[in-house]
């Protein structure tokens, strides 16, 4: 009977951990919405954060968008060679760049860069008594650290997302008049037409979340990490793939919303 009732019982534990992890990053999301809305506010903060997370992105953004654009083309140049239909390049090179690779490895780029980033910056600073002088002095950490940072995220991201389906069509585009023998005209007329508000709508809105999903995760494991370097490395280990994952399952609802039929 033992045998039978220790599984269940360890699955029960892990269930009501899992539970009780989701109750307390919604209970954190939900505080720093609540701070946003009143005063103090640090712009000075809030520019240094869209500094940090918009322009020192754009160098690994814009390569990650090209390269993947260029390689896209070739599959689907590859692909479509089989069914005679190579001249789609041009139309599914651009949707699936706005709909869901830009978007995606933008969000996972900026999860990888400054989710750890910004779990490991803050984590430090709970570990060297930094955030508990910032409470000494009346100042509020969710404040001071978390507002700011999520606010430049959800700024910034939509226009890293932006500008690496941009960058992204233009790999393809490179790739396929240079080695693939498209007319130059016809591949950008072909884009241009097969795009449709819809796409970039839905691109914008899922940088956005993803952006607000990064940061979030990164001061959420920052401000709850444990004491010392190994805290400080579970700290941004955990922020990372948390926020990978629901990066993934927040691109599977958002594309559900906006694409059903």
């Amino acid at each position: 009977m033992e045998t039978l009732i220790s599984p269940l019982a360890l699955l029960g534990r892990r269930s009501l951990a899992a539970f009780a992890a989701i109750g307390r990053v919604a209970l954190f999301f939900l505080s720093t919405l609540s701070h946003m809305a009143r005063p103090p506010f640090y712009f000075k903060e809030l520019l240094q954060a869209i500094i940090s997370i918009g322009y020192f992105s754009l160098p690994v953004v814009g390569l990650t968008a090209i390269f993947t654009g260029g390689a896209l083309a070739l599959q689907i140049y590859s692909g479509g060679a089989r069914f005679n239909a190579e001249a789609v390049v041009p139309q599914i090179v651009a949707i699936g760049m706005v709909r869901e690779l830009g978007p995606v490895l933008v969000g996972l780029m900026i999860a990888a860069r400054v989710t750890s980033s910004v779990a490991a910056e803050i984590a430090t600073m709970k570990v060297t008594e930094q955030i508990d002088a910032l409470v000494t002095l009346s100042t509020d950490p969710m404040k001071y650290l978390t507002v700011p940072r999520v606010l430049a995220a959800l700024i910034t991201v939509p226009l890293l997302v932006a500008l690496g389906d941009v960058v992204g069509i233009m790999g393809g585009f490179l790739v396929a008049t240079e080695r693939l023998g498209f007319n130059p005209a016809g591949y950008l007329q072909n884009t241009w037409d097969f795009l449709e508000a819809l796409d970039i709508i839905s691109s914008l809105v899922k940088g956005a979340v993803f952006g607000g999903i990064s940061a979030l995760m990164g001061c959420y494991y920052g401000m709850n990490s444990g004491r010392g370097a190994q805290g400080v490395g579970r700290a941004t280990k955990s922020s990372v793939v948390a926020a990978a994952v629901l990066i993934l399952a927040a691109n599977f609802l958002l594309t559900q919303a906006f694409f059903t039929i």
